[in-house]
């Protein structure tokens, strides 16, 4: 809902149980008046009121209290727009209009021919905001334009503390907490992609638990290079500042007549702890983010880790039978299907099925797939070519580089330019045509390197490809999904290194990590879901013990209860399975699918955080309850404890099916319900129906 004062100068934005104010005063200076807990128009026009900008020596006074901090005048917290003409550097904006279309307020205002407005929308208690920048005047040169600044409560005599996602291939999603302290705490990427090291989200608290507390979080929704700052002020209060880009090199140059949106920087205020603010981001992605949220993602089976390079028609076809004998739904081929692409060395690029391997192209193994009862999907790498292509010897120009330098090959490949027009084309031709050419029902979209040759030889502003190539990325996924609406496309990049709100409003799921591991994952698992839905979240079952990574041995229990907790995946090599594996994990498969409308769509409570004992997270959907559990690690004459379900009508009763016991709720929320397990490295799937 949105509320405007009688003087049209004060603006409330009100979610189920949050709002957000601000104030534009008599010298145009917008001002940032509320977010948290729930207000009334009044009570905001008050706050206007109220509001005494400072005085200190050598500070500006609107410094904290401003709501989107331009360059220039008396500032000096970090700007969210920068500008530089041939002639000036720095915006004096003035103020021109409101306007309020249904729940989306926008506020203009105008410098020197450049338009800049600022737009707020409340979606339950997620704010998104995003600017647009017209430039009617002389060519401008955008520095930095950030999406958003947020402005904290003041907190007296409690120190704020932050929360963050890092890592690194394969250990991506690492929740970490710490305290802030004055200046300023900056993350981001600056690799062309959202980036295995940083998810592009904070959270910041005071004293927040897991169910008890406020927690203020900010995700932004761009998946090339990014920067969130999070600084403390002389004066004890924050600001978070964020948006495309990570530094002030450059942005991107608007022309007379041109045109920038940024993109959505979303904000979160809840007074249920972290898991309450999780489950408020879980369901804001599901209804507004993600595509056909509503239908829950099949059970798939990825051919790469039994495969690798070395794949043929025949040999994918004995996959296919044993995986549909397994129950699966979804079969997909990896890498290796087209070109000359028998190693990572050749091939990116040529995006035809490879002829020796499948003469008659991929429709016949897609019509057995289909046959068995299955969707058929393919892995595709189209940002990429290698050196050793046919693409790349037509055309070494469409590769990203620096002229008179050598171009840096990653992975034996390096990256295109998609900002150009003429490789949007190519690959838009050659990805059309190939869902065209077979009954295909998946893309698994891959990113296996790094910008580091990020040039464009002939291009007078060459610095704009880092935003170009992300805006051709999404219109070209756009387009696809346009005139193939049948096709489910996954988000990869050497495992989590593209994942963001950006990404997620494009795709069906993710692909969380390459490491495969069940108990590594539990913890990159535990991170992903602080802001995103387990809908989305990717996950394999693979061979023991782990040959990719770390050679652990774990049970097929184990594995499978792992994988549950996301959107469930096979990727072992099953015609080295037992008879009696194969047969275990069918019944994995058939008790995953009973649960999936659950865990998919359920809300999501962590009840124990993975930390080397038992570990366990439950999701609530209408009368339907699962928890998962797992243990590590079992003590000598350490009791297990039980664990304490959330969530529950403390007047029902909850019947496990496991059991067949009957639980009070009450009880059950104060007592707890044992999980079974009993040795080292176990798992557990409960599941309670409330009668």
């Amino acid at each position: 809902m949105l509320e405007i004062g009688a003087d049209g100068r004060t603006w409330l934005l009100t979610g189920t149980r949050s709002s957000y104010a601000l104030r534009l005063t008599e010298n145009d200076e917008l001002l940032h008046l509320h977010w948290g807990p729930r207000i009334a128009l009044a009570d905001a026009e008050e706050l206007a009121v109220r509001q005494q900008l400072p005085y200190w020596p050598f500070e500006a006074p609107v410094d904290g209290h401003e709501e989107y901090p331009v360059e220039g005048g008396p500032r000096f917290t970090r700007p969210a727009l920068s500008v530089r003409t041939d002639e000036r550097r720095g915006t004096e904006w003035t103020f021109r209009a409101y306007e309020a279309d249904g729940d989306e307020l926008r506020l203009r205002f105008t410098d020197d021919g450049l338009g800049i407005t600022l737009h707020y929308r409340m979606r339950d208690d997620v704010v998104e905001r995003w600017v647009t920048l017209v430039n009617d005047g002389p060519a401008a040169e955008l520095l930095r334009a950030d999406s958003a600044t947020w402005t904290l409560p003041p907190r007296a005599e409690e120190n704020w503390r932050l929360s963050q996602l890092h890592g690194r291939w394969a250990a991506e999603s690492r929740l970490v907490r710490a305290d802030l302290t004055y200046g300023e705490k900056v993350i981001g990427s600056r690799r062309g992609h959202t980036g295995h090291q940083h998810l592009p989200w904070v959270a910041l608290d005071t004293d927040a638990t897991e169910e008890r507390g406020e927690v203020y979080g900010c995700a932004l929704g761009w998946s090339g290079s990014w920067r969130i700052a999070v600084a403390q002020l002389p004066d004890a209060r924050v600001q978070i500042t964020g948006g495309a880009g990570y530094d002030e090199s450059g942005l991107l140059r608007l022309e007379t007549g041109e045109t920038f949106t940024t993109p959505v920087f979303a904000g979160l205020w809840h007074d249920g702890g972290f898991g309450g603010a999780s489950r408020a981001w879980h369901a804001y992605q599901r209804t507004y983010v993600i595509p056909d949220a509503d239908q829950d993602r099949p059970v798939l089976f990825n051919s790469w880790e039994a495969t690798e390079f070395d794949i043929s028609e025949e040999q994918q076809g004995a996959l296919a039978r044993r995986a549909a004998a397994m129950g699966v739904e979804l079969f997909v081929v990896d890498d290796g299907w087209f070109g000359a692409r028998t190693s990572d060395r050749a091939g990116l690029g040529d995006w035809t099925p490879n002829p020796d391997r499948f003469p008659k192209g991929l429709r016949p193994l897609a019509d057995q797939v289909h046959a068995l009862g299955m969707q058929f999907g393919i892995w595709v790498e189209p940002e990429m070519v290698n050196p050793d292509s046919e693409l790349y010897r037509a055309h070494p120009e469409w590769a990203q580089f620096q002229p008179g330098r050598k171009r840096t090959e990653l992975r034996n490949q390096l990256v295109l330019n998609l900002a150009r027009e003429d490789v949007q084309e190519y690959l838009w031709e050659r990805l059309d045509t190939l869902l065209s050419s077979a009954p295909i029902d998946y893309v698994k979209w891959d990113f296996n390197r790094c910008f580091t040759d990020a040039g464009w030889p002939g291009e007078p502003y060459p610095q704009k490809l880092w935003v170009e190539h992300v805006h051709a990325f999404y219109a070209l996924l756009d387009r696809l999904r346009a005139a193939h609406p049948g096709v489910a496309f996954e988000s990869c990049s050497g495992g989590g290194g593209r994942i963001d709100l950006g990404v997620m409003a494009r795709t069906d799921q993710v692909w969380t990590s390459d490491n495969t591991d069940p108990l590594d994952r539990l913890a990159i698992q535990h991170g992903f879901t602080q802001i995103h839905p387990a809908r989305t979240m990717a996950a394999w079952v693979t061979d023991s013990p782990n040959n990719q990574l770390n050679g652990r041995v774990s049970s097929l229990r184990f594995r499978f209860v792992s994988a549950m907790a996301g959107v469930l995946g096979v990727g072992g090599d099953l015609t080295e399975w037992s008879e009696e594996e194969l047969a275990e994990a069918r019944e994995w498969v058939e008790l995953y699918k009973e649960i999936r409308p659950v865990v998919q769509r359920g809300d999501l409570y962590r009840l124990r955080p993975p930390a080397g004992g038992l570990s366990a997270v439950q999701y609530v959907h209408g009368d339907e309850v699962v928890v998962l559990a797992w243990l590590q690690a079992q003590h000598y004459g350490e009791p297990l404890a039980p664990l304490r379900l959330r969530g529950l009508d403390p007047t029902g009763t909850y019947e496990c099916r496991e059991t067949g016991e009957k639980y009070r709720g009450a009880v059950l929320a104060h007592h707890g319900l044992r999980t079974g397990l009993h040795g080292d490295f176990d798992a557990a799937v409960i599941r309670l129906r409330h009668t």
